[in-house]
């Protein structure tokens, strides 16, 4: 599990206007948001499963030696979905945490086929996720929307059963607004997606592959060219290439960056490498997010704290990325209006003298 860094890069001041900064997360994932004890309490449900029911074991078992690796851990803890029970509780207590780290919008990024090709059946699943959405919303006041994606190593089956199940109206949730693909970039080319995405277009929900997290501008290049991509997850090799940054930032084709993800993945050496900056200067909107939280020794307040030091900001300046999330969110304007008011209220308010 990779360590925290905000202790000891941001200030304490800092570090408190973030925790308490009204916040929507774009890019974070249903099974990698399951914190340890959340994770240990699943295993010890299914005791024939590899993952430590410790949680402090956990910490050696989060510890990546490349995306491969990730991917693999990754897997054994979606094992760990086995009922709608275990589906209600992952999403209902994901929900918790966001509440609790100041929230207010959240778009979870989660893999039906994974469930459902393990035997939960498919309208329990989507029952779960709503029943959670719904009862978490009333109670933390978080709102949550789903976005469906594409388990890229399963293959062209995974993807006919993911847009089914994202389009069929008896199986639709009510929370989708969005269709991705995740998983492995290596060998797996975004091309032969394209007619997947264009039936979930076609169904009125929004494009927003993950590209170029572990392969190159070209990957990205195709996600945005082939599949519609009005958000790129990562992206993080765009900035290997101009003419790309120039079209993501004229086309307003905002990227989900997830920082610490990228360094526990191996995607990038170093946070003082990342290309954070890059995106930035070349006028590209930038979000930031988790990604898989638990799994990388981190949360969004962590991850406003990086961006802080790589972006050198203050106050103002992570009130106003945390507006870029809003804006780059599939809410609705009222919804977006509400939430950048309360951004500007709760700033002005802690710095006022």
């Amino acid at each position: 599990m990779t360590e925290h860094l905000v202790d000891a890069r941001a200030p304490r001041d800092l570090r408190a206007f973030i925790a308490s900064l009204p916040k929507a997360e774009l890019h974070v994932h249903h099974v990698g948001s399951a914190s340890p004890r959340i994770v240990s309490t699943l295993a010890a449900r299914h005791p024939d499963s590899k993952v430590p029911t410790d949680p402090e074991a956990l910490v050696d078992y989060f510890t990546f030696t490349d995306f491969a690796h990730f991917i693999d851990v990754y897997l054994s803890v979606v094992d760990l979905i086995r009922t709608p029970e275990d589906v209600r509780l992952l999403t209902y207590e994901i929900a918790r945490d966001l509440a609790r780290q100041q929230v207010r919008y959240a778009e979870l990024t989660i893999t039906p086929f994974s469930s459902t090709r393990r035997g939960i059946d498919e309208l329990a699943f989507m029952e779960a996720i709503e029943d959670a959405r719904k009862g978490a919303e009333a109670e933390f006041g978080t709102v949550l929307r789903w976005c469906f994606d594409i388990p890229g190593e399963a293959g062209l089956v995974s993807a006919e059963e993911t847009v089914r199940m994202a389009t069929d109206e008896r199986l639709r949730p009510e929370g989708l607004v969005s269709f991705g693909l995740g998983g492995p970039e290596v060998g797996v080319p975004r091309p032969q997606f394209k007619p997947y995405f264009d039936r979930a277009i076609a169904a009125g929900l929004h494009s927003v592959p993950h590209a170029g997290e572990t392969t190159g501008p070209e990957t990205v290049w195709d996600a945005v060219t082939h599949l519609r991509a009005e958000r790129i997850g990562h992206g993080t090799s765009s900035a290997r290439d101009e003419k790309l940054l120039a079209h993501l930032a004229e086309h307003r084709i905002a990227l989900e960056v997830c920082p610490t993800s990228n360094i526990a993945t191996r995607a990038v050496r170093t946070l003082d490498e990342h290309p954070l900056m890059d995106f930035v200067k070349a006028g590209v909107l930038v979000t930031i997010n988790s990604d898989d939280p638990p799994m990388f020794g981190t949360d969004l307040n962590n991850e406003y704290a990086v961006a802080a030091r790589l972006l050198d900001l203050d106050e103002r300046g992570l009130a106003e990325l945390a507006k870029n999330a809003v804006e780059a969110s599939f809410l609705d304007e009222t919804g977006k209006s509400r939430i950048k008011d309360e951004i500007d209220t709760y700033t002005a308010g802690r710095l006022a003298p």
